[in-house]
């Protein structure tokens, strides 16, 4: 493992004591980033129950594969690459598919609000991220709802640093297009 590129010098220090057994060293880093985790599988499946099984999932993933981090990354994008993949294998296991209905903005499934209806932003957003393609909905929810970098997107998702710039403007021309549709702004 490489301390250095670790978010703290107390990851690295959790991770080896996780490693000899002590449990509460374990139950730390995942109270250090459960939310990181949840913001993640939240704004990816849509469905909180469905987000928190799979937030469990991560940290269970982790538990099991601890010995194998390398601290190449931050702990905080390897947990999350594990909630994107996660996220993804649920995604694609909901629909048999990785294409989703968004390929026609026209779509009758999008929700009718009417004047009297209030929505607040948080939820307008997730309404719109869940007609994304989960290739689109992964980077936006990486870049903009997570804050990482491109670079640490790249790294997360394990494709070019090009590709998560393109897909991010497509992903943001998309939900530009969905929040229209939904006639709410």
């Amino acid at each position: 493992m490489n301390k250095g590129r670790l978010k703290s010098g107390d990851d690295l220090e959790l991770i080896v004591s996780a490693l000899e057994g002590n449990m509460s060293s374990f139950k730390t880093i995942v109270e250090r980033y459960q939310e990181t985790v949840a913001k993640i599988t939240i704004s990816m499946i849509g469905n909180k129950n469905d987000a928190d099984d799979i937030g469990q999932e991560v940290f269970i993933s982790f538990y099991k594969s601890m010995g194998k981090f390398k601290g190449d990354s931050k702990l905080s994008t390897y947990l999350a690459r594990i909630a994107i993949n996660l996220s993804l294998n649920e995604i694609k296991r909901r629909s048999g598919r990785w294409i989703t209905t968004t390929n026609n903005i026209n779509d009758d499934s999008l929700p009718s609000i009417n004047s009297e209806e209030s929505l607040d932003i948080q939820n307008i957003i997730n309404i719109s991220l869940k007609k994304l393609d989960p290739e689109f909905r992964s980077v936006v929810v990486l870049r903009h709802i997570q804050g990482f970098s491109t670079k640490e997107t790249a790294e997360i998702l394990n494709i070019p640093q090009g590709t998560v710039l393109s897909r991010l403007a497509r992903g943001q021309d998309k939900l530009k297009q969905i929040i229209t549709k939904l006639d709410v702004i």
